[in-house]
Order: C-alpha cells, then sequence, then structure tokens
C-alpha cells in the first residue's frame, strides 16, 4: 500500500512521521503542500491513499475540485484536514473525499466560509507559518471566553480587528495591539495563548491517526 500526504506547515515531516511512517508493506510519502498540478503528476506513482492537509492559496494555483475528482475515480480513498485539505473535504464530501477534525467541521457546518480563514504566509524553504489563521485565532479567543479569560464582547473586537487585517500579517501581538484590553486582560490573554493546542496541528494529527486505525 502506498500513501501520499501533502503536509509540512500544519505539522512537521518528522512529527507526522512518529505517527504514521513506513512499515512492513506499507509506503508513506511526505511531500510538500500541495498546488494546483500535483495530483495528476502524483497520481502516476499509484497511491492507494492521498492525504491532504496543507496546501497553497496565492503563491500558486490552489488544487481544483476536479482534480481530487479525478484520482478518487481512479480508485484511491482521499482524506482532508487543517487546511486546504479540510476546505476541499467539505465542499467534496458528498462526492467521497473524508474530512477529519474541527477545521473541517467548522466549514462544513457552514461556520466558516471563506478560504481566507485557515490561509496562512509560510516561509517556502522551511515550510514555517510566519501569521496565524484566522480559524486558529479564533479557536483560542473561544476557548478563553469558556474559561472566563475574555468577554463575549472582547473576542467580537479581537475577531474583528483579525478580519480587518490581511491574512499575512495576522498574528497576536497584531490584534492585541490594536484591541482596547487593558494591561492586565492582555498578559493572561498571552498567557492563556501561549499554552493552547495548535488546532490545525491537532487536525493533521488525527487524520493521520484516523489513516493508521484504517489500514491495520
Amino acid at each position: 500500500m502506498k500513501i501520499i500526504i501533502y503536509t509540512g506547515l500544519s505539522i512537521p515531516f518528522d512529527e507526522a512521521k512518529e505517527i504514521l511512517d513506513s512499515h512492513d508493506n506499507i509506503e508513506v510519502i511526505y511531500k510538500k503542500p500541495i498546488k494546483r498540478g500535483d495530483l495528476g503528476h502524483d497520481i502516476k506513482e499509484n497511491p492507494d491513499i492521498i492525504a491532504i492537509i496543507d496546501g497553497v492559496f496565492h503563491q500558486n494555483s490552489a488544487v481544483g475540485h476536479r482534480e481530487i475528482l479525478s484520482v478518487m475515480k481512479k480508485g484511491v480513498k482521499v482524506y482532508g484536514s487543517s487546511s486546504m485539505g479540510a476546505l476541499r473535504a467539505s465542499e467534496l464530501d458528498t462526492l467521497g473525499m473524508e474530512g477529519v477534525g474541527y477545521c473541517y467541521n467548522e466549514y462544513a457546518s457552514g461556520n466558516v466560509t471563506s478560504d481566507d480563514d485557515v490561509a496562512v504566509m509560510l516561509d517556502s524553504d522551511t515550510l514555517e507559518a510566519i501569521s496565524v489563521p484566522l480559524i486558529s485565532m479564533n479557536y483560542v479567543f473561544t476557548n478563553a471566553v469558556n474559561e472566563n479569560i475574555l468577554t463575549q464582547e472582547e473576542k467580537d473586537e479581537l475577531i474583528r480587528i483579525t478580519k480587518e487585517t490581511y491574512y499575512p500579517k495576522r498574528n497576536y501581538a497584531q490584534t492585541l495591539s490594536k484591541s482596547g484590553l487593558n494591561r492586565d486582560k492582555k498578559e493572561k490573554l498571552i498567557n492563556f495563548i501561549r499554552t493552547s493546542e495548535d488546532i490545525k496541528k491537532e487536525d493533521a494529527k488525527a487524520l493521520l491517526s484516523h489513516i493508521k486505525y484504517v489500514i491495520e
């Protein structure tokens, strides 16, 4: 069995391999975030499973729906989570693509509708994110409300600021600096952010664990 996984941004390759790596008669190939045209090329490797976690949005053309449908028609099982994978899975789940995780569920439920919500600016060489996606910030701020660190009104202000910021420039420091939160509230929130889980990474882990369960 051969599995191709497009990631590197939501979860580094070395961490992904700790969950799902080649063994016995299973070959797992990790590739950089997917862009348009990659599936047409990589299908020649005859994969049984393709998992789309990360993909490019604006640096190159995004992977198209027809590309995904084409490989599924060839009998390849396609999964998605976290970022581009979550978005495409929510659009194609009725046609056979399977989504996993919080980000997918947010799109599938209609709570999130824009690809901008998962978009980040990345270093193309290191695959490190140099901005924070809106969906992750909203997840953390919602949890902060649940923990009585923020009020709903304060969260709404932070989300408004974040939405008004062009995605490559989104980060917590920039958002907090423009907010009306007092110093003590900012310090509490910063400490909470530092200990909060990265929901896109958690989704990626969930997808890899799901595939591991399916193939075993």
